[in-house]
């Protein structure tokens, strides 16, 4: 069975809104339930969880009432950190294959869904990434920099999907400051992660310039 985590517990400060920006508009609809429908449309019986702040749960109940919104999801308590987040949505995922997932991803496509699903019957742990495009320079000490090899390097990108069994187990490990995502806590339990291209067009909300983009995306 294929299960979905959507981290949606982020406070939004980059975006300056009151709101945090999984319930922003995007194409006249709030971020979060873009999120799901793109789950949804991949796998119609995938099992949906959304781990959301408790002090937000009633604001998007009345959101799913106001737009009418009937995707059937489950939703957990939102933790401390992503971390706490994710542990509290396992609970709820039972055997087969799960995906971790960013709230404010909302453009991913069915067929890249398809790609790291297919991809993690195979290698168990699968994330996508993107080339960077970009310079890259490394601070070295307090007043100087150096040029780094970018083809070296990739921009990481959700959902990341693995073996369910093999998540859960990662995650009985105590909370690190150095895990960033379930890569690197997968990583660290001592499984290897296998890459596969994402896509441009998977941004991630953080900031009013990428609502703008995403009404780009949109076509509005």
């Amino acid at each position: 069975m294929n299960n979905v985590i959507i981290v949606a517990g982020g406070k939004g400060l980059r975006m300056g809104s009151e709101l945090p920006k999984q319930f922003l508009n995007v194409g006249g609809k709030p971020v979060l339930m873009r999120t799901i429908e793109a789950f949804y449309n991949f796998d119609k019986s995938i099992r949906i969880i959304v781990a959301l702040s408790a002090s937000y749960r009633e604001h998007w109940s009345k959101l799913c009432k106001g737009y009418g919104f009937s995707v059937y999801h489950e939703v957990v308590d939102g933790g401390e950190t992503r971390f706490h987040s994710v542990k509290n949505g396992l609970e709820l995922v039972g055997e087969g294959w799960v995906a971790v997932h960013d709230a404010v991803r909302p453009f991913t496509s069915v067929s890249l869904l398809k790609t790291c699903f297919d991809a993690a019957k195979e290698y168990k742990a699968v994330i996508p990434v993107i080339d960077v495009t970009d310079s890259l320079r490394e601070i070295v000490g307090e007043n100087d920099s150096k040029i780094v090899d970018r083809s070296r390097y990739r921009m990481v990108q959700t959902p990341q999907v693995f073996e369910s069994a093999l998540l859960i187990k990662a995650y009985e490990t105590d909370f690190s400051e150095s895990f960033t995502d379930d890569a690197s806590v997968v990583e660290i339990y001592g499984h290897p992660i296998h890459l596969v291209e994402g896509e441009r067009a998977n941004i991630k909300i953080t900031t009013p310039f990428d609502l703008d983009l995403g009404e780009v995306i949109l076509g509005k």
